[in-house]
């Protein structure tokens, strides 16, 4: 299964794709959209939105994640941020992807075993994780594929409470 995962933003958004096979991780591609601080805020989400749909037509995941927005001060920081998540997710949407989503907690507890755990050691475990000699750079693009490995991870636990439902009823 090709996974992609995404770190929201408007200034830069990580993207990060993953093939997991059977408990095996192999990165595709991480990297980063950015857009510059002096371009209109609308022209800065059409050039997500376009730079998305061409991601996802190239590299076609099957399934997307996407970090779980949290606001805890700047709420006009955050309706930005939700507008570009938005647009981020528009082509995942019309092309009938599953989308879904994790928390900063999830991803850090999924990577690391711990909720609370420092950005260096999720950055460290994802390298460890895809056997890479270094860690991924810039930040946004290794949370990206912090994010792909965290539903990857999930991916086994979510088959077997489907099995599990199917055998209830």
């Amino acid at each position: 299964m090709r996974i992609m995962g995404i770190d929201p933003g408007y200034g830069i958004v990580g993207y990060g794709f993953v093939e997991y096979d059977r408990g095996r991780f192999t990165p595709i591609k991480a990297g980063t959209i950015k857009t510059p601080s002096d371009m209109d805020f609308m022209k800065r989400l059409r050039v997500i939105y376009l730079d998305m749909q061409k991601l996802i037509g190239y590299y076609r995941p099957d399934e997307v994640a996407v970090e779980k927005l949290f606001f805890n001060t700047n709420i006009t920081t955050g309706i930005d941020v939700a507008q570009a998540r938005g647009v981020t997710l528009l082509p995942a949407v019309m092309n009938e992807l599953p989308v879904y989503e994790y928390t900063p907690l999830q991803v850090k507890s999924s990577i690391v075993g711990y909720g609370y755990a420092e950005k260096k050691q999720v950055q460290e475990m994802v390298r460890s994780m895809l056997h890479l000699s270094e860690i991924i750079r810039p930040d946004d693009a290794a949370d990206a594929m912090a994010i792909a490995i965290t539903h990857g991870l999930s991916v086994n636990t979510r088959k077997v409470m489907e099995k599990y439902d199917k055998a209830a009823k």
